[in-house]
């Protein structure tokens, strides 16, 4: 078993959670400068209804890696400007459905380029091969 570093060898700017937060915190002033009318969770949940279709409130959060109030708060917001609706599952009435309507389809087949561009921007620091290896390795302990 290896020796404990000593405390003095502790420097926050090295520990990843607080690199990962930095790389964050720039990732989110870039959307902002690209989608500002709606939020990263906002995005993710439009654009994964794009991709599944019709899904429970809680199926969309769990595929979006958020909890249940978190997702729910984002599904109302949603809602409320028409981007998405919602009703009882046939069977089983305690389910609750989302689908996209139309504007909201509309609204996340014109951002999805802009997604695109963003991740590009985010990455830009690295190469081609480095940009991969970080998303790899990411996906890794995520």
């Amino acid at each position: 078993m290896s020796p404990e570093p000593a405390e003095a060898d502790y420097h926050l700017q090295g520990q990843i959670g607080f690199i990962l937060r930095k790389a964050h915190q720039r990732h989110l002033a870039i959307f902002a400068s690209h989608i500002g009318d709606l939020t990263p969770p906002q995005f993710a949940a439009l654009a994964k209804l794009r991709d599944v279709g019709e899904t429970s409130q809680n199926q969309l959060g769990g595929l979006i890696a958020m909890d249940a109030a978190t997702v729910k708060g984002v599904i109302d917001r949603l809602a409320a400007r028409g981007l998405v609706q919602l009703a009882k599952h046939e069977v089983d009435k305690r389910r609750l459905m989302v689908r996209l309507t139309s504007e909201g389809r509309q609204m996340i087949d014109q951002l999805v380029p802009l997604a695109r561009t963003i991740t590009t921007e985010t990455l830009s620091p690295l190469s081609a091969k480095d940009a991969a290896t970080l998303v790899t390795l990411l996906s890794k302990i995520s």
